[in-house]
Formats: C-alpha cells, sequence, structure tokens
C-alpha cells in the first residue's frame, strides 16, 4: 500500500466521482466503487484500462472491414435495381436481407467516418442524449441486426413451407413478410430506445444499455433466431428422411417417369419423386440456406458473447470484491494497465473472442455478395456500359411456338406473361396479284384453344376409362382404327 498514490481521496488512476456532474452522459456507465467515504470511479472509456493497445486496432480493422462489406450490399442492390431479372434472378427475401445487413453495417461505418469522442467527462460515457452520432449508430446497429433476424427467420419459413408442406408461397406470404419483416425491427427499436436507450460502452461504436435490456432486446431477438434454427434443423430433417426413403423405393413405375401416382389423390407422390422435388429445390436455394446459416451463427454468437459481457460489468458495479485484485493492481501500479491485464480476465470476456464477434459481424456483407452475387452479374454491367439506353428485351410466351418467327413476324401475337393464352385471328395478308399457286384460306375464323379432358396442366385427376383388362386396347384404340389417315391434317 505504501505505493498507492492518492488524489482527492482516490487511489490512482481512480477519479473521485463527486468532481463530475450526477445528470449528463450516461452516468449509469460508470464504473466506481468505494473506497473509504469516497467513490471513485474508472477513467473513461473501459476497454483502454481492460483491453491491450491492439484492441483500437482490431476494432479498427473491423470497421473498415464493415464499411466494405456496405459497398458489396449497395453493389447487390444497384445490381437488383439496374440489371434485368435473368442477369440477377432478384428476390424480395434477398433484397431485404441485403438492406437489413447494410443499415446494421452502417452502424460501424459511421463512427469510422466520424470519429466521436467516446466520453462525456473523465468518467462518463456519452449517451443517445449526448452525442448524435452515438444515437446513429446505435440505432442502426439495433435496426439492422433486428433486420437481418427476421429476413432469415422468414427466408427460413419460406423454404420450410415450400419443401416440407409443399405449399407455394406467393402473394400473400409477400404482403406477410414486409409486414413482419419491417414492422418488428421498428418496434423492437422504439422498445430498445425507450427503455434502455445506447451509449459508447465497447468501443467506438454505441451498443444498447444494460438496464432492461434482456426483455426489450436480446430475449425477443434470440426467439426469433431460435425459431429460425428450428425451422432451419426440421427441414433439413425432412430431407434426410426424403433421401433415406429414396433409397428402399425400388418401384418400376418411378424410373422413367415424373407424373404422380393417381391412386388416390394427386398429393400421393413416390418417395422417389419426393426426393426429386427436395434436389431441385436444394438446388435452387441452397445459397439462401448458407446465408441463414451464416447471418444466424453470427447473431446468436454476438448476443451470448454480449450479454456476458454485459452481466459481468454489471456484476462488478453491484460487487466490487469480483475486481478487488485488479484494482489493487492498478492502483500499485500507478495506473499502469499493462501490468494487470491478466487479472481482468474475470470481468471482461477475452480479447480473441471480441476479434472474432466483431470480425465475422463485418463480414457478413462480403458473404452476401459472394453467396448471392453471379458472374451474369457482371456481364449485364458490361452490356449495360456498351449499350447504356437499349431497351430491355420483354419476356413473352408464344401463342405458338411452332411459327416461324423469321417468315411473317406480325402474323401472330406475342403473349406477355400476364396475357391469357387464346389464340387471335392471324391479320390477312395484304392482297397482290396471283403469283403462281393459290393457298386455300384456312385463317378467315378465330381458332380457339380448347384444352384435352385428360390434360394435365391442371393438378385434377385423370377421368377413369370404362374398358375391361381383358381386352387387348381400349375402344379409344378401336376408333383410331377406323380413321381416315387423309383426313387428320384437315383443319
Amino acid at each position: 500500500m505504501a505505493n498507492i498514490t492518492f488524489v482527492e481521496g482516490c487511489p490512482m488512476p481512480f477519479l473521485n466521482e463527486r468532481l463530475y456532474s450526477a445528470d449528463d452522459g450516461y452516468v449509469r456507465g460508470r464504473l466506481c466503487q468505494a473506497i473509504g467515504d469516497q467513490s471513485c470511479c474508472l477513467p473513461c472509456p473501459l476497454p483502454a484500462w481492460v483491453y491491450p493497445d491492439s484492441f483500437l486496432t482490431v476494432q479498427t480493422v473491423a470497421n473498415w472491414v464493415a464499411a466494405a462489406g456496405t459497398i458489396c450490399c449497395v453493389l447487390l442492390l444497384s445490381s437488383w435495381i439496374a440489371l434485368p431479372v435473368e442477369k440477377t434472378n432478384r428476390h424480395y427475401l434477398s433484397i431485404c436481407l441485403t438492406i437489413g445487413v447494410a443499415i446494421m453495417n452502417l452502424g460501424f461505418v459511421v463512427p469510422l467516418a466520424a470519429r466521436p469522442d467516446q466520453c462525456y467527462d473523465d468518467i462518463t460515457p456519452h449517451s443517445m442524449h449526448t452525442s448524435r452520432v452515438c444515437g446513429v449508430s446505435g440505432s442502426l446497429i439495433i435496426l439492422g441486426g433486428w433486420s437481418g433476424v427476421m429476413w432469415v427467420f422468414l427466408r427460413s419459413l419460406s423454404l420450410h413451407l415450400q419443401i416440407c408442406w409443399q405449399v407455394l408461397v406467393g402473394r400473400t406470404f409477400m404482403i406477410f413478410a414486409q409486414i413482419a419483416g419491417w414492422g418488428v425491427p421498428i418496434i423492437g427499436l422504439i422498445l430498445a430506445l425507450v427503455f434502455s436507450g445506447v451509449s459508447f460502452r465497447f468501443g467506438a461504436t454505441c451498443h444498447i444499455n444494460h438496464t432492461n435490456s434482456l426483455a426489450d432486446f436480446w430475449i425477443p431477438m434470440l426467439i426469433f433466431a431460435g425459431l429460425t434454427v428450428i425451422l432451419t434443423f426440421a427441414t433439413f430433417g425432412y430431407c434426410i428422411k426424403v433421401y433415406l426413403a429414396s433409397l428402399s423405393d425400388n418401384s418400376a413405375s418411378t424410373e422413367g417417369s415424373s407424373l404422380p401416382h393417381y391412386n388416390d389423390s394427386v398429393q400421393s407422390i413416390s418417395p422417389r419423386q419426393a426426393y426429386r422435388r427436395v434436389r431441385r429445390v436444394i438446388h435452387l436455394q441452397w445459397r439462401g440456406i448458407a446465408i441463414v446459416l451464416i447471418i444466424i451463427a453470427d447473431v446468436i454468437f454476438f448476443s451470448v458473447v454480449f450479454v456476458f459481457q454485459d452481466n459481468s460489468v454489471q456484476a462488478v458495479a453491484d460487487d466490487p470484491s469480483i475486481a478487488a485484485r485488479w484494482v489493487l493492481c492498478l492502483s500499485a501500479a500507478q495506473g499502469d494497465a499493462d501490468q494487470c491485464y491478466d487479472r481482468a480476465s474475470n470481468i471482461v470476456v477475452n480479447l480473441a473472442t471480441v476479434t472474432a464477434v466483431l470480425l465475422l459481424l463485418a463480414l457478413n456483407g462480403i458473404w452476401l455478395l459472394f453467396l448471392l452475387g453471379r458472374w451474369s452479374m457482371a456481364t449485364g454491367w458490361i452490356e449495360l456500359v456498351q449499350k447504356p439506353f437499349a431497351k430491355r428485351q420483354r419476356e413473352f410466351v408464344s401463342a405458338d411456338a411452332r411459327l416461324d418467327m423469321g417468315k411473317d413476324a406480325g402474323s401472330y401475337e406475342m403473349l406477355g406473361k400476364d396475357t391469357p393464352s387464346v389464340l387471335t385471328p392471324v391479320t390477312p395478308a395484304a392482297k397482290s396479284p396471283d403469283l403462281g399457286r393459290k393457298t386455300p384460306d384456312y385463317f378467315n375464323q378465330t381458332a380457339r384453344y380448347h384444352a384435352p379432358a385428360r390434360s394435365y396442366s391442371s393438378p385434377r385427376p385423370p377421368q377413369q376409362a370404362s374398358w375391361s383388362p381383358d381386352h387387348k386396347w381400349s375402344p379409344s384404340m378401336d376408333q383410331d382404327m377406323n380413321m381416315n389417315p387423309l383426313g387428320m391434317n384437315r383443319m
């Protein structure tokens, strides 16, 4: 104790709390304990006393990686906006997830650009009320984190419905997804800011405060993350079940045909057909599955680490004896924190874990570009630069694909995707002098398309044919035998 120097009744480097205002900044963020009849507080910011100088380097690198991830998200969004869909295969689930990740990355980019002061005074960190940068960065991280969790949940739910329940998600699901994907994060942000607030507690980026944070932020977000994990593993379990069932399916009827059996209903498909359907969906959605797993793992890892860190610091504030060895080491070293980092290990998360958390969060934007980006986007941008004012080719469905487009492009109608597929009369050709052979006009009347009675274009079982197993052929075959072959081409 002889080497400990006291200033205003507190051992160095601690400062007397009565010398500072009790109303400004985030007062609850002070780390103080009673020494004698004085309340002595650790100087701000806290990470500078419990982590080595390399923590600042790690934080700066993570912020720059987040800036690169933001650029990747902007590039993806720009491609989806400017390029045609055949170049990007864009989907609203991918677009909204990318927007959410970009918002979260901006929470790390804003402090990198603004370089704010983390402390309101020598012992008090800034809060969202005393620092505008703190309020903006903290709000962006909360909103982006909530958005990322909700959109990976909705993506996992969509995949689960398609694979396990054979539900074609359409407009109704899209409306529900937009309401839930943006409504829940906005509500979560409002609750977090009103009941907890944000402050500089973990580096140059503001995070949610300890007060009420479990109830209004961490637990609700972890509930949706847990539901996403359950849905994802339930989908994987169903895929494994279907695959194993397909291995034992030796029915000959499924070897060469992909048509469903109609023994009972259209839903009764063989295991091998179910496996082929599941395999097609996974082949188309594997990028989305990978994104769901990566982001949900990052969110859960970050939540667990930050809650543990938050509870550790709060435990020190409630019971100063936990950090007694570290406090005595700082006092004896005259404030030289380098000599006491090993004794602070029981009150903070180790630097390696912190580095992993920050880098994994910052890498999400880069993962999105790597998994959702396509080489066709690059060719699309090259074509757009070469022909910036060229009109996009309109997608169409031909009314009759057998007609030759090159001979008479104006003699039939091209139908858009939403246009009903009904043939229209062909425009009569202009009258011209008779030259050689005359062709009869078979196009005076409107040709209408009638769906065959036994068509498989709609999901209904075929009508039962009335024929006996003793016959060698069906009645329709008897009629075909009497058909005039010369009249088959008559229109």
